[in-house]
């Protein structure tokens, strides 16, 4: 059943359904301890009330959502760009990577200087929460999609101007039964005759008090994180503004406001279109600190590995938990870059099978003119029995593509006209041209990997190189404006991915933050993992695998290597650790390097790579394996073997947990778990260069009333029994050497 309510023009009607009640210009979403109140009267919508356990977040009334409007001058469709036109060509290359502006990218390469570029006049800034902007009422509309979920639609036509004629706004938020979060997106309509541009858009304007601003996901090279806490003086509540806009088009505000990147976000409306953002949500969380044997536990941390992140998994989706679970991996890149033949891939597969990995994975080199996903047929003159080769020494085979052809390729063959324009290409040492995924290419290129695994027996690719943030104006393309592309491009990727999960659910995707944005690259995002089982995260470092890029020229020794390999596991957990508003499990970082110098790679050092790649799940490795020892084989195969017997017992890769205890630290003790709700699992223990020769490591993530059993994985010594209580309280005593690390098993009795 569905109601409405023109809401200013009713009074005294009432409509409650799940935490959703629509009554005397008000509409009131109450869910788990946070209250949002949206005031929908004067013909206007804004939020007047945004409350945690009852503190108020909100600074002043909010805009709700802003949006900048104009029509075209002449009221035409913009026109594509046709090859003959087509002018500059980009090149990606080391000089024109970033074009930074600040902290912000360079978006004048999008700007059309045709002359019959279209003409954007009567610009007008739309704000819900200003009186009269909606022509009446605005309308609310209460429904429960499903069970647990209910939905507020609010929708008004827009008035004040004549370029808004016709146009009409949806505003529509979420609420899922036991959980403090309230999701939003929204809609704009076109209904009426002109030509329109849409841009400046901010999906959920609000201005919160003066919160303390603390990214839970990483933000690098002028993109920002996805995730941030806005966290009321004392820490005891706050709100988790979380975005599902993708990679660099997101944007969150100092004062909490999420919507679209300012310059890099513009769309075309055609009369009769209509256009719908990506979701936005907030998250409330409240509670007490509490100090703990090592630190204090902050309702934020517990909220961030708790309720919000089973949110996260359950109803925005990770589509790694729907994915085959692969690994622990090793791939070619980071020592052989582009240097792998049938000889090399025979002779390493042999040996990291022997040191207990489970998958190989080719990076670029195997494929002809590095690009596309034809066979190199001089390095690998029989691809198929390479291919086996590898299956037949139990390791699973991935393979890394790209999305830039050679002029010779098939897909240049079949479909031309699906290149981006102005042309793209990878370099002038590496001339293949960029594919565009706003155009029907992204179906043949999904077709494409689909036959190609199949054909040779692949369940994992890796899919680099960057094409989107050049833009495309390629006449017969999605896009009517290179600004527009960006946002059509991300989204026709990650519909490639959702195709391609679909189509061969046997196989594994990731995405790299080159293919996503650009290099220097974006970090991960709550969007690209809805969509992708994998994403490579920035920086590019391989610490100690290169011994040429590390220590070009000059002699290396054995120490300075393993200091360079310490320093590899370090940046390994910084960077985990800055994604922690995030499933950790489908991260992939480069790289636990399997290089042993003049016996630098010691089985503490081994066991450090195995301890800090565990904040996520053992991928990737890489190096050159011929250098390893038969004492390194047998010992990554002994703690890599440990590994998955703890991930086959207890899930522990999709888990993290990280409040009560030090943060990350390369000089003190740091931990973190790997456990159940139950409080069974693992937690990993490292030492740095200083601290004490012991510590308590207590466990905050145990059931108190419980007794569990306690033994260490790596130094095979039996803690003995506690109860959950000990564990919380007192902890157990670990000894470990100066940057020694442990994994303790925790079981309940």
């Amino acid at each position: 059943m569905i109601r409405r309510a023109a809401i200013g023009m009713v009074v005294g009607w009432a409509w409650a359904q799940a935490g959703i009640t629509v009554k005397d210009g008000r509409a009131v979403i109450q869910t788990q301890g946070v209250e949002r109140v949206i005031e929908l009267s004067g013909g206007r919508a804004r939020t007047v009330r945004f409350a945690v356990n009852g503190k108020e977040m909100l600074a002043a009334g909010a805009k709700e959502f802003s949006v900048m409007v104009a029509r075209e001058a002449s009221n035409r469709k913009p026109r594509g760009l046709r090859p003959e036109e087509a002018g500059e060509r980009n090149s990606f290359s080391a000089g024109n990577r970033g074009r930074w502006r600040g902290d912000a990218y360079d978006d004048s390469r999008y700007a059309d200087t045709r002359p019959d570029a279209p003409k954007w006049v009567e610009a007008k800034l739309v704000e819900a929460g200003a009186r009269g902007v909606f022509a009446a009422g605005p309308a609310a509309e209460v429904t429960q999609p499903k069970a647990g979920l209910t939905r507020l639609t609010v929708r008004g036509e827009l008035t004040g101007a004549a370029v808004l004629e016709g146009v009409e706004v949806e505003l529509i938020y979420e609420v899922s039964d036991g959980y403090a979060a309230i999701r939003k997106w929204v809609k704009v309509k076109n209904g009426g005759g002109k030509w329109l541009r849409i841009d400046r858009m901010v999906i959920d304007d609000l201005h919160l008090s003066a919160l303390t601003r603390k990214p839970l996901a990483a933000a690098m090279f002028g993109v920002q994180p996805s995730v941030v806490a806005f966290e009321a003086q004392g820490g005891e509540a706050g709100l988790i503004a979380a975005s599902e806009v993708p990679s660099a088009l997101r944007s969150i505000t100092d004062q909490g406001a999420m919507g679209y990147s300012q310059g890099l976000f513009e769309w075309v409306l055609g009369p009769g279109e209509e256009f719908t953002s990506e979701p936005v949500f907030s998250f409330g969380y409240s509670g007490t600190a509490k100090a703990t044997a090592s630190g204090m536990s902050m309702p934020l941390d517990r909220a961030v590995e708790g309720p919000y992140m089973e949110y996260v998994r359950k109803v925005i989706g990770v589509e790694a938990d729907r994915a085959p679970r692969h690994g622990p991996q090793w791939l070619t890149w980071a020592y052989f870059y582009a240097n792998i033949d049938d000889a090399l891939v025979r002779q390493m597969s042999g040996i990291l099978a022997r040191a207990g990995f489970k998958e190989m994975l080719l990076d670029d080199g195997w494929q002809k003119g590095r690009l596309g996903t034809e066979i190199d047929t001089k390095k690998f003159p029989d691809f198929a029995a390479t291919s086996e080769y590898v299956r037949s020494k139990g390791l699973a085979l991935g393979l890394w593509v790209s999305c830039f052809r050679d002029v010779d390729s098939k897909d240049m063959r079949k479909m031309p006209e699906m290149r981006i324009l102005p042309e793209l290409i990878r370099s002038p040492e590496l001339p293949g041209l960029a594919m565009s995924f706003a155009s029907p290419w992204r179906d043949y290129y999904v077709k494409d990997l689909v036959e190609l695994g199949r054909q040779y027996g692949v369940t994992y690719f890796k899919q680099d190189f960057t094409n989107i943030m050049y833009g495309d104006l390629a006449e017969g393309h999605e896009s009517r404006t290179r600004r527009e592309s960006l946002l059509r491009g991300l989204r026709g990727l990650l519909a490639a991915q959702a195709e391609l999960r679909r189509a061969a659910p046997e196989m594994v995707n990731e995405i790299t933050h080159e293919i996503y944005w650009g290099t220097p690259g974006v970090p991960a995002d709550l969007a690209a993992l809805k969509y992708t089982a994998r994403f490579h995260i920035p920086p590019n470092e391989c610490v100690g695998s290169d011994l040429a890029r590390e220590f070009a020229g000059r002699k290396v020794s054995a120490e300075e290597h393993r200091e360079a390999l310490l320093r590899g596991c370090w940046l390994a957990r910084q960077r985990f650790y800055s994604h922690r508003g995030l499933p950790l499990n489908p991260l992939e970082f480069y790289a636990a390097a399997t290089v042993n110098h003049e016996g630098s790679l010691t089985p503490e050092v081994q066991d450090r790579q195995v301890a800090s790649w565990l904040m996520g799940a053992p991928v990737c490795y890489s190096g050159d394996a011929r250098t390893l020892t038969e004492a390194n084989i047998a010992h990554y195969a002994k703690r890599l073997g440990e590994v998955e017997r703890l991930e086959k017992r207890h899930g522990i890769y999709q888990r993290f947990q990280f409040s009560g205890v030090p943060e990350p630290t390369d000089t003190d003790w740091h931990w973190w778990g790997k456990l159940t709700e139950a409080g069974e699992g693992a937690v990993v223990v490292v030492r740095g260069s200083a601290g004490a020769a012991q510590r308590a490591v207590n466990i905050p993530w145990v059931q108190r009333a419980k007794r569990y059993q306690v033994a260490g994985v790596f130094s095979g010594r039996a803690y003995g029994e506690f109860t959950g209580a000990q564990l919380q309280d007192a902890g157990v005593r670990v000894a470990l050497e100066v940057y020694g690390s442990e994994v303790l098993e925790v079981t309940a009795r």
